[in-house]
């Protein structure tokens, strides 16, 4: 086959796999030759091949575009689980904040303030814990929020929770080290942490959180505790002031460290949060972890911890090994978004939504006969099955509907089957009774 009809072949199938879009342009003739090594009579020939046959259009000087009027077929992708892993959202895909309410002509205003007035100092290498400007922010807002009353060198800016977890184990464990971990918990860190050597072992979590009776009985010389004490994930559970002092104590008398991952901790809907763990800390043996990836966006990629503060140089030492990848543009943005009250006013938004999100999508589901497990806030929701959840979220997932199974959650635990879902990106009530009919009728 002459060269021009191959390359005519590899484009005609991207159009059709959707690889290219309708109106999508291409490359010049000239830039294709070049980087393919060909001349460019060649790309010129199957170009007008495909606008012969009505797959390409010539827009003048504009260039070659693939034709609007075609309809290709629809790519078939898995189910995008986390954020992250599709750039449109799915019904019920956990991860994700309401893309639709974040002010990104806000953001964008903030940014290009940024941009004007930073100088040539602002293009050089940032602080390998993160911008001052944004640790400041940082502690002052946990402080009024949280209560947690901390320095900003305490604070380290990482490119999101993973990030976090390696630099706290990389700055404190040593291979062989043991971790309690919540079971179910989150799954996508479990092998972060076994990269670092630290071996997992699984707590059992009931109605008041981590048993932590259970871990110290089965596990009493473990290195660390990771756990989510605000708002259980997935369960959804707070764990219990009584279990918080015990393990406290726990970690003071072992000489053990507690991560705490406070990720949602910001959308409560009934009741006040018990204080965070961090904000009882004496014996100084709390590791904070925090993002923006749910109360902003994903893409912002910044994370954050607060350490003890006679570890602050023991993670420095590490952090100038790993470096700081957040943009020192993108943190001072968010510093000034913060000092200018807009996150503020965002969360304040962004809870009244949830909340009626969360109505919709609730009555919707029990609409059709669907057993939703009580919970006093966060961004997710649980189903409670009888039977195989895998078999139906593999049903539900095959339907489009982006569900997962609580028993994939699970390490070593049995318990119930669950569906797991969120609502941040319902957006009506009618949107939450359509995607609630088409999962009672694909696990039907």
């Amino acid at each position: 086959m002459p060269r021009y009809q191959q390359i005519a072949r590899q484009l005609k199938t991207a159009i059709e796999q959707g690889e290219l879009k309708p109106g999508a342009r291409l490359p010049s003739s000239r830039t294709w030759s070049q980087e393919l090594g060909i001349s460019r009579s060649t790309v010129e020939n199957a170009y007008a091949d495909l606008v012969a046959q009505g797959w390409l259009e010539r827009r003048g000087q504009a260039g070659t575009f693939v034709s609007d009027r075609l309809h290709p077929q629809k790519e078939v992708s898995a189910p995008a689980f986390f954020a992250g892993e599709s750039s449109v959202p799915q019904p019920f895909q956990m991860g994700l904040p309401a893309l639709d309410l974040f002010p990104r002509d806000i953001w964008a205003r903030v940014m290009g303030r940024r941009l004007r007035t930073q100088t040539r100092f602002d293009l050089a290498l940032g602080d390998v814990g993160g911008e001052a400007i944004l640790r400041q922010a940082i502690a002052d807002y946990l402080r009024v929020s949280r209560s947690i009353d901390c320095l900003p060198e305490q604070i380290f800016i990482t490119s999101g929770y993973a990030a976090s977890m390696t630099l706290t184990l990389r700055a404190l464990a040593a291979p062989g080290d043991g971790m309690w971990i919540e079971d179910p918990g989150f799954p996508l860190i479990r092998p972060v942490i076994e990269q670092e050597n630290v071996t997992l072992m699984p707590v059992p979590v009931d109605e008041n959180g981590m048993n932590v009776a259970v871990g110290i009985r089965d596990y009493p010389d473990a290195r660390f505790a990771l756990l989510t004490p605000a708002h259980q994930s997935p369960l959804g559970v707070a764990l219990s002031l009584s279990r918080r002092h015990q393990l406290l104590e726990w970690a003071c008398d072992r000489q053990a460290w507690i991560i705490e991952d406070d990720y949602d901790s910001e959308f409560r809907y009934h009741s006040k949060p018990l204080p965070p763990l961090k904000s009882l800390d004496a014996p100084q043996r709390v590791i904070y972890a925090g993002t923006f990836s749910k109360s902003l966006f994903p893409a912002l990629r910044t994370a954050w911890l607060v350490v003890p503060l006679n570890q602050v140089n023991r993670f420095r030492q590490q952090a100038s090994r790993m470096a700081c990848s957040v943009p020192v543009l993108w943190q001072n943005t968010l510093a000034d978004f913060i000092h200018d009250g807009h996150f503020w006013r965002h969360l304040k938004k962004m809870r009244q939504h949830y909340a009626q999100r969360r109505q919709w999508t609730e009555s919707a589901l029990k609409e059709q006969g669907f057993h939703v497990v009580a919970q006093e806030g966060g961004i997710q929701l649980v189903i409670a099955i009888k039977g195989d959840d895998v078999a139906l979220v593999h049903k539900a997932n095959e339907a489009g509907l982006a569900v997962q199974a609580l028993c994939r959650w699970r390490l070593k635990t049995t318990g119930e089957g669950g569906i797991l879902m969120s609502f941040t990106n319902i957006t009506s009530a009618e949107m939450a009774q359509d995607v609630a009919k088409r999962l009672r009728l694909a696990i039907q």
